[in-house]
């Protein structure tokens, strides 16, 4: 055989030898790509377990998570918009506060409504430096390239998740189904503080007294509570409530109410939690103290509430005036709650033992 012709023949076994190492490497970079992104976005997942996890309001909670995808997938800005049903709220977000009327209204511009529609990310940039993204108003060079990830729960539209570079053509290389994970993960962490967020903005204020309905217990006020180790919660309940107001009327009980609510509010620490219970019913969270510590306050709470002397004035013939009064009596009960524990178990084993002991107990007890 031509010498020539072996030589191009080893020439080209070597060619698709490389060729063939060539690819063989590719694949176990491409795979190990892959590993890293999953890596990636295993190790978000975890930060998004722990920031879920942590003693804090639901708003701070996405402000942690939105700052996790900013540092792990080393994004310029990030936005994550929620509709509560009512309105489109900006859950978290690294943009400058006068950009928000424009971040949290995305839904309404034309070129990211199919996208809605079809549960489909939206990838936009520019090409050239003299435009802007469509979307934006008067902060161009702001961003120059954008990806927008519409949020679903059971096929349901829940709001958008959007992340935007400086740099035109960001995204080009960027792989979406890390991202479309980490946009389940969103959803995910949304559903699970759900339950938090209606805790927290459930709550009303009581017209009569001012004080916070028990809701604020479990919510906010459970923060400040786990701020110790364990605390003792105080319930009291105004025993002969329903005989003042057939006696006296219900203005005259209502009257009694604001006034035993003042006398509390004037004595307790502003670290304390005081709440109205339910009708007759109030409720003291009494944070980093012990029982021990409580029971001096609550005998001296008991005593000037129950030194009080409801009078009505009643017109009688001859312009003669005639006066009703009344008394309250208090029965309070006192258990410890301890941090990591259920508060609610507590209130409710202390709102049954007020129920259900003899109506005429007017004491101070612990359980």
């Amino acid at each position: 055989m031509d010498p020539f012709l072996i030589v191009i023949l080893v020439l080209v076994l070597i060619i698709i030898g490389l060729i063939v190492y060539n690819f063989t490497i590719y694949k176990k970079i491409k795979g190990f790509s892959n590993i890293n992104d999953k890596v990636t976005s295993l190790n978000v997942l975890r930060d998004f377990l722990d920031a879920i996890g942590k003693d804090s309001s639901v708003d701070d909670k996405f402000e942690v998570i939105n700052n996790i995808l900013i540092e792990k997938f080393s994004i310029k800005y990030s936005t994550i918009v929620i509709f509560d049903g009512a309105e489109y709220l900006i859950k978290a977000t690294n943009v400058d506060e006068k950009h928000w009327e424009t971040m949290k209204n995305l839904h309404k511009e034309e070129i990211f409504k199919d996208s809605i529609l079809t549960a489909t990310p939206k990838y936009v940039t520019i090409n050239r430096p003299d435009e802007k993204l469509s979307y934006q108003k008067t902060e161009m060079g702001r961003a120059k390239s954008a990806m927008f990830f519409p949020l679903y729960i059971d096929n349901i539209y829940i709001g958008y998740w959007i992340i935007e570079s400086s740099e035109p053509h960001a995204f080009d290389n960027m792989d979406t189904s890390v991202l479309g994970i980490v946009r389940e993960n969103i959803v995910s962490v949304y559903k699970s503080v759900s339950y938090q967020n209606t805790i927290e903005n459930i709550y009303r204020v009581d017209k009569s007294t001012g004080l916070n309905s028990a809701e604020y217990l479990y919510g906010k006020g459970k923060r400040i509570i786990d701020k110790y180790p364990q605390s003792c919660i105080c319930m009291f309940k105004i025993i002969n409530i329903e005989e003042i107001n057939r006696e006296l009327g219900r203005d005259k009980g209502t009257e009694l109410i604001i006034e035993v609510s003042n006398i509390i509010k004037r004595s307790i620490s502003s670290q304390y939690i005081f709440v109205r219970y339910m009708g007759p019913k109030f409720a003291i969270a009494f944070s980093g103290v012990d029982i021990d510590g409580v029971e001096t306050f609550v005998k001296a709470m008991k005593e000037e509430i129950e030194n009080m002397k409801i009078i009505k004035n009643e017109e009688k013939g001859n312009s003669k005036k005639k006066q009703k009064s009344a008394v309250p009596k208090v029965n309070f009960v006192l258990a410890t709650y301890y941090k990591g524990t259920g508060l609610e178990e507590v209130t409710k084993k202390l709102e049954e033992y007020l129920d259900d002991c003899d109506q005429n107990e007017s004491n101070i007890n612990c359980i």
